[in-house]
């Protein structure tokens, strides 16, 4: 019997946790290059810097204007607050950006598998 991933080193569970969160987030319509670019602005200045955010995607998609999906991993709950709690993040995220969007839902998720 095959086993898939028998090659790779067993995590224990506080090594293996991963905290993701999804955003889908409608925006206003005709917003889209504006809060475009307040994400691009915003990127290499809160993600980059923060140590325990692991990744930070934003994903747009062309058949849907006025729409962008949000892929975020953390290292831990502290990393997200952290994150969430960052100069940066007050003003471009909680500032600039949530007055241009019409609705979002968070979802949290916890990391299954990863390569």
């Amino acid at each position: 019997m095959d086993c898939i991933g028998c090659a790779l080193p067993r995590l224990s569970q506080e090594e293996s946790f991963v905290l993701v969160k999804v955003f889908p987030i409608n925006l206003k319509p005709g917003k889209q290059a504006e809060v475009e670019a307040i994400v691009e602005e915003f990127a290499p200045k809160g993600p980059a810097r923060e140590p325990g955010t692991l990744s930070f995607r934003v994903y747009r998609d062309p058949a849907r204007p006025d729409y962008l999906l949000f892929v975020e991993h953390f290292a831990d709950q502290a990393a997200y607050d952290a994150h969430t709690g960052s100069d940066a993040y007050k003003e471009l995220i909680a500032g600039r950006f949530a007055g241009l969007i019409t609705e979002f839902v968070e979802v949290d998720h916890e990391l299954l598998v990863g390569t």
